[in-house]
């Protein structure tokens, strides 16, 4: 079982829910969140969004959660999984840079 699928089972034993419960109030089909409980699949953001207001989870955290199982479910098989992290981070950090100087200039356009 993965991170995420704990957090799912567990959250829905805790409050004694059915599987047909929790999918009808997230409308959601309860087989998908079958496979999510069991690590089979990996929910989408909008599904993600929709089970952690359901069940009060934080939704920063579960989201950082669902997006890094998914990056090393991707990179897991690859023997250079590290440098394939450090290289994204690296253009991460290059693309808000970018960001960062377009917001400058436009913020100093707007200024004139």
């Amino acid at each position: 079982m993965s991170a995420i699928s704990e957090i799912l089972y567990n959250a829905r034993k805790q409050r004694n829910l059915v599987l047909r419960k929790v999918a009808a109030a997230v409308d959601i089909d309860q087989s998908l969140i079958s496979k999510f409980e069991k690590g089979e699949r990996v929910p989408t953001k909008e599904q993600t969004i929709k089970l952690s207001k359901f069940y009060g989870i934080p939704q920063k955290e579960f989201l950082i959660d669902i997006i890094s199982e998914k990056v090393v479910r991707t990179i897991q098989e690859y023997e250079f999984a590290e440098t394939i992290l450090k290289v994204a981070e690296e253009k991460i950090e290059y693309l808000n840079s970018k960001r960062g100087f377009k917001k400058q200039q436009n913020n100093l356009l707007d200024a004139k």
